[in-house]
């Protein structure tokens, strides 16, 4: 299984780099993932993303869909990839500990 290292820690990650043991994520785990979309310091509307993708994907068991996330946090698509450089399926919800989305996000 491929790791994922920052500092000390080391994380088990699927071939995409998701986080394998979703149940270890905290804020510093979100932190560590954010530094491979060259994220140093998450602002306020990145963790606003991260908590609502997670909330939704607690809630109903899959990641939301892009149009629903830009509906409910009053963003549009081009601002979520300038918070995110890989998107919102493959960089937001990688961030927020989440498997990797099967469908469009």
């Amino acid at each position: 299984m491929p790791e994922y290292k920052v500092a000390d820690r080391v994380y088990e990650v699927d071939d995409d780099g998701f986080l394998q043991e979703p149940e270890i994520w905290t804020e510093d785990v979100a932190k560590d993932f954010a530094l491979t979309e060259g994220i140093e310091d998450l602002t306020e509307e990145h963790w606003k993303l991260i908590k609502y993708i997670r909330n939704y994907f607690y809630s109903y068991g899959v990641a939301p869909m892009v149009r629903k996330v830009c509906r409910d946090n009053q963003m549009d698509l081009d601002h979520i990839y300038k918070l995110f450089r890989s998107g919102p399926a493959k960089g937001a919800c990688k961030v927020a500990g989440l498997a990797k989305p099967t469908g469009c996000v």
